[in-house]
């Protein structure tokens, strides 16, 4: 099969043009109507935005599985990590807010634009900040909350699942409430896989970018595996096993070979200009 020809220069020029323009009306939208509104009226808007700044970007999302809906009740959303995509994606079906390590909260608008949008901000180099970010977690869960974490910790290009840390698992314990595994494969339309929109190793935010504009068309398989209940029935899961459950949905999902922990990739340091 002969491999897809990069769209154009124009055409990624005006791509670009779009996207900026995209990002500004969200700002907008963020510094002005966010603080008037619900977290459900909140969900609306971004799944919106979400949506459309994928179609921007040539990037469409196949969903299978049983989903668990717009926004649902006390849920902990967990995924695997590739890009910085992965929050668009999963915004278009179903809407949560997210844990991020603390750098990206010192991140020029981005920083600004992610804190006012819900996002719980972890300090990885301080293991007793997972109790704190535990605690806000399961305060949000029983509130009727959907939360989303990445426990990989760090992303790959998506041809591996590495390991999950377990800590942030202990906050739906504390809520007894449902998590919520999903898989996501980035994809030509061939049906081949597609690593432009990878963000790990040593590549940049703005190389990342450019591979994305460069590429036609994308597509994202976003398959939601089993929930798993943290209340259990005879007896609770401790989080290792609700952690090692999730994992073992997703690796379905990507029908892949899981990785070792010597096969982590490094995340990027450097923010998104």
């Amino acid at each position: 099969m002969r491999p897809t020809r990069p769209t154009s220069l124009p055409t990624r020029c005006f791509r670009l043009a779009r996207m900026g323009w995209h990002i500004a009306i969200g700002l907008i939208i963020v510094a002005t109507r966010f603080p008037r509104l619900a977290y459900a009226e909140r969900a609306v808007v971004t799944q919106r935005w979400s949506r459309k700044l994928l179609q921007i970007l040539g990037v469409t999302v196949e969903v299978s599985g049983d989903s668990p809906g717009f926004y649902p009740n006390n849920t902990l959303l967990v995924a695997n990590h590739v890009s910085w995509l992965d929050i668009f994606v999963l915004n278009s079906s179903t809407v949560s807010r997210f844990v991020a390590k603390r750098e990206i909260q010192r991140w020029p608008v981005a920083g600004w634009l992610v804190a006012s949008a819900g996002t719980v901000f972890i300090d990885r180099n301080n293991r007793r900040d997972a109790s704190r970010v535990n605690q806000h977690l399961a305060r949000a869960l029983e509130n009727g909350g959907c939360m989303a974490v990445f426990p990989e910790a760090t992303t790959s290009d998506g041809s591996v699942l590495l390991p999950f840390k377990a800590s942030l698992f202990e906050s739906v314990r504390q809520s007894r409430g449902t998590v919520q595994p999903v898989a996501l494969s980035y994809r030509t339309p061939h049906d081949t896989p597609c690593t432009a929109a990878a963000y790990a190793g040593d590549t940049t935010f703005m190389e990342s970018l450019r591979s994305i504009l460069a590429t036609p068309a994308m597509r994202v398989e976003l398959r939601y595996g089993s929930r798993i209940s943290a209340a259990g029935t005879s007896r609770e899961p401790t989080r290792f096993e609700l952690a090692e459950a999730a994992r073992d949905e997703i690796v379905r999902g990507l029908r892949i070979t899981p990785a070792r922990p010597d096969t982590a990739a490094r995340t990027p340091a450097d923010p998104p200009a």
